[in-house]
């Protein structure tokens, strides 16, 4: 489903631009990237167009971004390796992705009740996570730039109630993998899907629940005609960070004004994101109400539970790859020192 969407993307022409009569016109280029989100999907999708048009219109038309629909050349999962290989010149993409070759990722990708998209862009933009973001692309050799940050995923869709840890017990849900790991610890089972499949197998209950996206996106592909209820908040992910890939050496043969124009074009991206989200959510929201979906909280009792059993598999995960640890520390660290402002700063 994910990829229905995903083909009309018109590109601007291109405008003359006014010379001065000893003007050299600058070499045009041509950018192929792979995406990860179909670009007619909201939020993550939209930011691909908005990242790409930015990009154009700062270099004077001297780079342009052809989109390259999800899975066209590669896999969505194995767009790194693409890079790396050469098939792919560009990807934009989800910093999880990557976790699979450098546990690290995790802290940009989906942190159990980790920090907001705020918290997360302050963090990468003020604090040390992009510079351990781009360390760990760096090993890989990599450029990786953060070029946007979702905010919080939906919690999730479920075939029954729940209310206990007990409501658990023996349901096959689709979770990623840290709070995939959670949910097995709780008593269900784990069951792996492409986000194409979810839809259906929760339709023809070959899977009782799971997460799909943000209630945008979720609202986008037709989730509420399943007629079940929308649990949140989506304690699982969030924030997640959104990068911009290519294979070092050939990001350092572009031009550094390009580079920087990149580089500055994603961060207008994270802008948009932020300022875009919370209102997309919101309508959202007010959408799948009005299609018949029923919003719920997740219980106290649940909650508690989720808290406790992320606090667990963090723990894990940290213990077995030190990078991880030191970069969930870091992030943690920062979060923590704004909490003294934030709580003086909001009004009661």
């Amino acid at each position: 489903m994910l990829a229905v969407a995903g083909s009309a993307l018109a590109g601007d022409k291109e405008k003359p631009s006014e010379k001065g009569a000893d003007a050299v016109a600058a070499p045009k280029r041509l950018l192929q990237m792979q995406t990860a989100f179909s670009p007619a999907l909201p939020g993550s999708g939209e930011a691909v167009r908005v990242f790409t048009r930015t990009v154009k219109q700062m270099s004077g038309g001297a780079l342009s971004i052809k989109i390259v629909e999800p899975g066209r050349v590669a896999p969505t999962a194995d767009m790194l390796d693409a890079i790396v290989n050469g098939d792919l010149a560009a990807a934009f993409t989800w910093s999880g992705y990557a976790a699979s070759k450098a546990p690290v990722f995790g802290a940009f990708a989906t942190i159990p009740f980790g920090p907001g998209p705020e918290d997360m862009t302050s963090w990468m933009l003020e604090g040390d996570g992009s510079r351990i973001h781009r360390d760990a692309y760096d090993k890989l050799g990599v450029a990786g730039i953060p070029c946007g940050i979702q905010g919080a995923k939906g919690g999730g869709w479920f075939r029954g109630d729940l209310n206990t840890v007990a409501d658990l017990k023996g349901l096959r849900l689709r979770y990623g993998r840290v709070a995939g790991e959670v949910m097995a610890r709780l008593g269900a089972t784990l069951v792996p899907l492409p986000p194409g499949e979810f839809f259906y197998k929760l339709q023809q209950g070959t899977v009782d629940g799971g997460e799909m996206s943000t209630p945008s996106i979720d609202a986008a592909l037709g989730f509420d005609r399943l007629g079940l209820p929308y649990y949140v908040p989506g304690w699982q992910q969030p924030s997640a960070v959104l990068d911009f890939l290519m294979r070092k050496d050939r990001w350092e043969a572009l031009p550094a004004t390009l580079r920087a124009q990149i580089e500055t074009a994603c961060r207008a991206n994270i802008a948009w994101m932020l300022s875009r989200s919370p209102h997309m959510q919101g309508l959202a929201i007010d959408k799948l109400r009005a299609s018949g979906v029923v919003i719920r909280q997740w219980s106290p009792e649940l909650m508690k539970a989720f808290r406790s059993n992320s606090d667990i598999v963090l723990k894990e995960q940290a213990d077995r790859d030190a990078d991880f640890a030191a970069a969930l520390a870091n992030l943690r660290t920062f979060v923590g020192q704004n909490v003294g402002w934030r709580n003086l700063s909001r009004l009661p």
